[in-house]
């Protein structure tokens, strides 16, 4: 079974706000077994646009992935968030196919 990720690129308008859903989120991801693969870090775009961070998690499937965002718990992080921070976030699944 292919594992599922959310790709996420945040623009941070208000750093102190910000930190309360740093703070809070680990619990949520942990009870969803999500796995930072990317979690800021150097970066440079090289087509389109993009944000100041970027953050990808790893989720054992596409259904824990869902989950996870359509949780009770991680929607109050949401509304925590949203005041902060402006941010693109896309949940897919990933490949476990041939490799060419």
């Amino acid at each position: 079974m292919a594992k599922a990720y959310w790709i996420a690129r945040i623009d941070v308008h208000n750093m102190d706000g910000y930190k309360e859903y740093v703070a809070q989120n680990g619990a949520v991801f942990a009870k969803y077994g999500a796995k930072f693969l990317v979690r800021g870090g150097k970066f440079e775009a090289k087509e389109g646009s993009s944000r100041s961070r970027n953050v990808v998690l790893e989720f054992k499937d596409y259904e824990t992935a869902l989950a996870c965002y359509n949780s009770p718990e991680y929607t109050h992080l949401v509304k925590v968030r949203s005041p902060h921070a402006a941010s693109d976030l896309v949940i897919i699944e990933g490949y476990d196919g041939p490799q060419p």
